[in-house]
C-alpha cells in the first residue's frame, strides 16, 4: 500500500490533523479481498434476496446473480480466451450487469465502451486496451449505428452457447461458494487482490483524445465504503440505476456499491424516459437516486410526487444545482437534495452533501447539506487547492486548483505514464476543477480550468460569459454555451453556441457592452452560432469537444 493510501485511510492520518472537515476511514472489511469476494460475501448474506431488476421485468435473486454471472463467466471465457482485457458496450440492464460480473469472477477486466461517444472515441477504446471481444446486442449497435472494431459477441448469441456442463457447474459451484467452499476454482476469487485492475473507464474526450482510467479493486472498494460511510446507507436501501456503465458513477455506484453492500438495484436505459423511471421507482420502493440537476426537472415536470414518496435519498452531479431547482425538489418530495462531487480519476466520489448532522474533528456539529457547495469530503479524503500556474500550495479558504487524497486516487492513466504524472504529484490528484475549501470544510467548485480562454494574455471564463448572457435574455443553460476556437491575432476568440435567446446577437453584445463585464469578455456578434441543440455526452454533461467542433464548422452569422 503506498504511503498517500496510508494516511487517506486514516492509518498514518496524524499528518494531517488541521484539514478542515478531514475525517479518517476505517481499514476496508477483511472479506473484501476483490470485488468478488465482497460480492460473493454479501451471497451467503442475501441468497434468496432480490439483487437486481429492471424495465424489461427481469429479476434476479442474489443467488441467481451468482448462479448466472458463473454460468456466463465460464461461456465468455472459451470465447475470450487468455484476453486480458474485455469490452461491453451495452446500456445499464440486468444482463449488462451480470457480464460485467461475469468477467470479473472470471478474472478478466471489464472495459464498458461508451456508445453515446461515436465510433471514433469506441475505437480509440479498444484499440488502447488491446481489446479483441466486445460483448454487446444487435439493438446497440442498431440504435448508435456503430461497428466497433473488434470480434463482436452478441449476448443472445452467447447465451445459446452455454453448455449443460455450463450449468451444472454453477449449480454446484454456487451453492458451494455460498457455504464457503470451492472459492480455488472460480479464477476471480483465486487470482484477483485490492491491487488488481478492476476496470478501466475511458474519459468522455470532450476536450481530447480519451484517456483509460485504471481503477483497482481497492479503489473501487474504498470508495464503496467511504459513500456508505458519509451517506449512511440503509439496510433496505434500493438504488436506481440510470447512469450507464461507462460513468464512473454508474459503473462504481450502481453496480459494485450495491453488489458489495447487499443492496437492490433497479436498471433503467433511458433516464430521460420520466413517466417509466417514475413507476419503475413506485413499483419498487426506490430510496436513492444518483443523477444530474436535468434529468430532475424531467421527473419534476412528468411525474407525480407519489412516485418517489419512499425516496430518501436524491444525489446530484456533473452539474451545477440551482437555487431554484433545490427548492422545487423540496417542495415537490420534502427531502433535501444532495449535490456531490467526483471525477473518473476519483473511483470516482470526493464529496457530497448529506441531510444530517456532521461532527467535525475540532468537536463542533453543523448541518451537512450546504447549498452552493458539493459537500464535506467523504472519510479519509484529503482536500488541498494550489495556484493554477505555480502549483504551490494555498491556504485553506483561497480558491485555485482543488487536489485530491486519498484511497480512490486513481492507478494511474492505462499506457501514459507522462500523461499521469501530470495529474498526480506526490500522491494528490490534480483534478482542473477551481474551487476552495470552507472554514468547515466543505468544498465548492468556482469552474473548470479547461473551460477557460487565454485571450490577449488574460484567462477568459466561460462559465462567467454564459452567466452574462443568461442574465441578458434570462435563458437557462440549456439554450447556450460558449466555447472557443483557435484565432491568429488573441489566440482564441469565443463563441457563443445557442439554440434559441429570444434576442439578436447584435442587441445581446450592445447590452454585453453596456454591462460591467470586461470587454475580453465579450463575443463578437459573428461568433454567434444557432444550432438545433446543445450537444450533451450520454451522463448529461455539455459535450466540449462536439462543442468546439460545431464552432469550427458552422458557419458563422
Amino acid at each position: 500500500m503506498s504511503s498517500s493510501v496510508q494516511h487517506a485511510t486514516g492509518q498514518q492520518s496524524s499528518s494531517f490533523p488541521d484539514q478542515p472537515g478531514f475525517r479518517p476511514l476505517s481499514p476496508l472489511p477483511a472479506e473484501w479481498r476483490s470485488l468478488a469476494h465482497a460480492f460473493v460475501g454479501q451471497v451467503r448474506r442475501h441468497w434468496s434476496d432480490e439483487a437486481m431488476c429492471d424495465g424489461t421485468g427481469a429479476k434476479l435473486t442474489y443467488g441467481d446473480t451468482l448462479l448466472r454471472a458463473i454460468v456466463l463467466g465460464r461461456c465468455l471465457s472459451r470465447l475470450v480466451a487468455a484476453d486480458p482485457y474485455v469490452g461491453v458496450l451495452l446500456p445499464p440492464t440486468v444482463p449488462a450487469a451480470v457480464a460485467n460480473l461475469a468477467l470479473v469472477l472470471q478474472g478478466k477486466i471489464p472495459v464498458n465502451l461508451n456508445y453515446a461517444a461515436g465510433p471514433g472515441i469506441i475505437d480509440s477504446s479498444i484499440k488502447q486496451c488491446g481489446i479483441r471481444h466486445v460483448i454487446t446486442s444487435p439493438r446497440v449497435l442498431e440504435r448508435f449505428q456503430i461497428a466497433p472494431d473488434a470480434n463482436l459477441l452478441m449476448l443472445e448469441e452467447v447465451a445459446s452457447q452455454v453448455r449443460w456442463s455450463d450449468k451444472l457447474a454453477g449449480l454446484t459451484r454456487s451453492h458451494l461458494l455460498r457455504l464457503g467452499m470451492l472459492e480455488r476454482l472460480i479464477p476471480g476469487l483465486a487470482r484477483l487482490d485490492l491491487d488488481s485492475i478492476a476496470t478501466v473507464i475511458f474519459t468522455s474526450g470532450s476536450t481530447g483524445d480519451p484517456k483509460g482510467v485504471v481503477l483497482s479493486h481497492r479503489n473501487i472498494l474504498s470508495n464503496v465504503l467511504q459513500i456508505e460511510a458519509h451517506v449512511y446507507l440503509e439496510p433496505n436501501e434500493v438504488l436506481l440505476g440510470i447512469l450507464p456503465f461507462f460513468h464512473s458513477f454508474g459503473n462504481c455506484v450502481t453496480i459494485w456499491t450495491a453488489l458489495a453492500l447487499g443492496k437492490k438495484v433497479v436498471y433503467y436505459h433511458n433516464p430521460l424516459d420520466a413517466r417509466t423511471i417514475g413507476k419503475m421507482c413506485q413499483q419498487h420502493k426506490v430510496t436513492l437516486i444518483a443523477g444530474t440537476p436535468s434529468f430532475t426537472r424531467f421527473y419534476i415536470k412528468s411525474c407525480p410526487a407519489e412516485q418517489f414518496k419512499t425516496l430518501t435519498h436524491l444525489i446530484l452531479g456533473a452539474e451545477k444545482l440551482k437555487p431554484e431547482l433545490y427548492r422545487d425538489v423540496n417542495n415537490w418530495l420534502g427531502i433535501e437534495p444532495m449535490e456531490g462531487y467526483g471525477t473518473t480519476e476519483l473511483s470516482p466520489v470526493v464529496a457530497v452533501n448529506v441531510p444530517r448532522a456532521m461532527h467535525l474533528a475540532d468537536g463542533r456539529t453543523v448541518h451537512g447539506n450546504r447549498p452552493g457547495t458539493v459537500g464535506l469530503p467523504l472519510p479519509g479524503t484529503l482536500l488541498k487547492t494550489v495556484d493554477p500556474d505555480s502549483g504551490e500550495d494555498l491556504p485553506f479558504g483561497a480558491e485555485g486548483v482543488i487536489a485530491v487524497r486519498g484511497p480512490q486516487v486513481m492507478v494511474g492513466y492505462l499506457n501514459q505514464p507522462e500523461a499521469t504524472a501530470r495529474v498526480i504529484k506526490d500522491g494528490w490528484y490534480l483534478t482542473g476543477d477551481l474551487g476552495y475549501v470552507d472554514a468547515d470544510g466543505f468544498l465548492k467548485i468556482t469552474d473548470r480550468l479547461s473551460r477557460f480562454s487565454k485571450i490577449a494574455g488574460e484567462m477568459v471564463p466561460h462559465v462567467g460569459v454564459e452567466s452574462a448572457i443568461m442574465q441578458i435574455t434570462e435563458v437557462d443553460e440549456h439554450h447556450l454555451a460558449v466555447t472557443a476556437v483557435p484565432d491568429p491575432k488573441h489566440g482564441e476568440r469565443l463563441c457563443v453556441v445557442y439554440t434559441e435567446l429570444g434576442m439578436s446577437a447584435d442587441e445581446i453584445h450592445k447590452a454585453l457592452t453596456a454591462s460591467r463585464i470586461p470587454r475580453l469578455w465579450i463575443p463578437s456578434v459573428r461568433d454567434f452560432i444557432q444550432v438545433p441543440e446543445i450537444p450533451i455526452t450520454g451522463t448529461g454533461k455539455v459535450d466540449l469537444r462536439r462543442l468546439r467542433e460545431l464552432a469550427q464548422r458552422e458557419p458563422v452569422a
